[in-house]
């Protein structure tokens, strides 16, 4: 996901999407581990998709705004 995709959403949708993003990399963590991941580098693309998301969260935390 892109900055710009992730500014637009909402506080609450950022919120439920990290929560998704987060189970993500559970999983993905989990097929790694069992040798039934195809692509390794999606576990650094979601891990980069979260911060990017708690980036933008502590931004909106910071200026007080929803």
């Amino acid at each position: 996901m892109k900055v710009k995709e992730i500014r637009d959403m909402t506080t609450e949708e950022l919120q439920m999407s990290l929560y998704d993003l987060k189970k993500e990399l559970f999983n993905l963590r989990f097929q790694h581990a069992t040798n039934q991941l195809d692509n390794p580098m999606q576990i650094g693309d979601v891990k980069k998709t979260i911060a990017r998301t708690l980036t933008v969260l502590r931004e909106r935390e910071i200026k007080g705004t929803d």
